[in-house]
């Protein structure tokens, strides 16, 4: 109670939350493997809010978890040990809109898909995109070095952040690069704390960088022979054809997807992998050349069958077969690797790594699917009927060890855009040297020097 109190002193009763509900609710993230454990929910409206929490925090010895849209898959949004939870849905304002510049300055807790509608109110475009955009906040996608399904064409988030006003550990208020193109006057700050996971400072605004509208597009979606031809395809369409998007996703995967949501299957030939391509279409001749290159892929039996589509319609369609993925296996409660290689090693990485889990989990369900386009694939084992969550977490677990070790080998990473939050902690050393992660520790407590902000997670 004296905690609540202490947080009404320069908070408004509306601003708290301490119901069990709420704290179960805005105290987790998508993972499901952990237990909450949230002493408070607050939700702050500005940045002197932030301020005021964090040295409230450094005082009382509390620590703070932020908290966006919750769609993390790496537990770093969840609370285990009576945190307080900080949540940025309260601070959800476009701000400064600069059509000369294309940029626009965002709070934390502005909706991704908020985003790229604004963009395309004012003709422009926010590439930025996933499955998860009508939920994920704009904060919490920074923090993540978000990826998604167009980085082939147009990167990460960080290729698109102009700009950030955070607050540290100390309450201090730090704006950074202050949406400049050009800035050569030494350490640029702003990219530490992009893909940080909240861990040396709360960001509570963006200066966010716009694109023009993109043309018109065209989804393919082909049934492959095998892993190795997908890299060849790849190769033929990412040098001939305006790339945008290039996913695969197994036999598995469509078949669970087809299950869940009553969708016709997308062609009549079965293959053991499925690839979805997305190019750009300024006219016909552009057109032409991608069905030249479907043709030769299909000339040479790396393809064995596709189709092209006809309207905006079907390509959402199209785009379902592979984005339908994640919530078509939720409720099998799958136990989740997003791990990334160079593009040119996905072959056989992928073979060395089905070897592996076909070994360790001969009667278990593996369904992958991935931005191989950018060399990120997703492992998803389901869990099988009749085992406790308890004992599916702790044979996965074992196996970790044996895929972060092909990681290893081809010089990977063990988080391509989902964090390194609480689940992959441990494991932190299979991507990153000792002295890496020694200079991680020494930033973090340089920014963070009593450890309130998301300790625990990430090192």
């Amino acid at each position: 109670m004296s905690m609540l109190l202490e947080l009404e002193s320069f908070l408004k009763k509306d601003q708290i939350k301490a119901d069990e509900e709420s704290l179960k609710y805005w105290g987790k993230d998508w993972t499901t493997y952990f237990d909450v454990k949230a002493a408070a929910i607050v939700f702050p409206r500005s940045v002197d809010d932030v301020v005021a929490l964090v040295k409230w925090a450094r005082q009382s010895k509390v620590a703070l978890i932020p908290s966006g849209g919750r769609t993390g898959l790496s537990g770093s949004a969840v609370a285990t040990q009576g945190e307080v939870v900080v949540s940025f849905d309260q601070m959800n304002k476009i701000k400064d809109f600069s059509p000369v510049d294309q940029t626009v300055v965002i709070e934390a807790g502005v909706v991704t898909e908020t985003l790229q509608e604004f963009a395309h109110a004012n003709q422009l475009f926010y590439p930025v995109d996933f499955a998860a955009a009508g939920s994920a906040q704009m904060g919490g996608t920074i923090a993540t070095n978000a990826g998604g399904i167009k980085v082939v064409r147009y990167g990460l988030t960080r290729d698109w952040v102009a700009g950030l006003k955070v607050v540290t550990g100390t309450g201090e208020v730090l704006e950074l690069n202050n949406g400049l193109v050009k800035n050569a006057t030494g350490y640029d700050l702003r990219h530490l704390f992009i893909g940080s996971e909240g861990t040396l400072g709360f960001i509570v605004e963006a200066t966010m960088k716009l694109a023009p509208q993109p043309p018109p597009m065209k989804v393919l979606v082909m049934a492959v022979s095998g892993l190795d031809a997908v890299m060849k395809i790849f190769a033929q369409f990412k040098t001939k054809t305006g790339l945008v998007a290039f996913e695969m996703f197994s036999d598995k995967a469509l078949k669970r997807v087809l299950e869940n949501t009553g969708l016709p299957a997308p062609l009549e030939t079965e293959a053991p992998f499925y690839v979805l391509a997305e190019v750009e279409t300024r006219n016909d001749q552009e057109e032409e050349k991608a069905l030249e290159v479907f043709g030769h892929c299909m000339e040479e039996s790396w393809v064995l069958d596709g189709v092209l589509s006809q309207s905006d319609v079907q390509a959402a369609t199209f785009w379902r077969y592979r984005e339908d993925i994640s919530e078509s296996l939720a409720k099998y409660s799958p136990y989740k690797n997003d791990i990334a290689v160079t593009i040119s090693k996905v072959p056989p990485f992928m073979e060395d790594l089905d070897k592996v889990l076909s070994q360790a989990y001969p009667t278990w369900e593996v369904v992958w699917f991935g931005h191989i386009g950018d060399g990120n694939l997703h492992i998803n084992i389901l869990r099988p009927a009749g085992m406790t969550k308890e004992e599916f977490v702790k044979e996965c677990r074992k196996v970790d060890i044996l895929v972060f070790e092909a990681v290893k080998k081809y010089k990977g990473s063990i988080s391509a855009e989902h964090g390194v939050g609480l689940t992959k902690r441990s494991f932190l050393n299979y991507t990153r040297s000792e002295a890496e992660i020694e200079l991680m520790r020494g930033i973090k407590k340089l920014f963070d020097p009593d450890n309130i902000l998301n300790p625990g997670k990430v090192l």
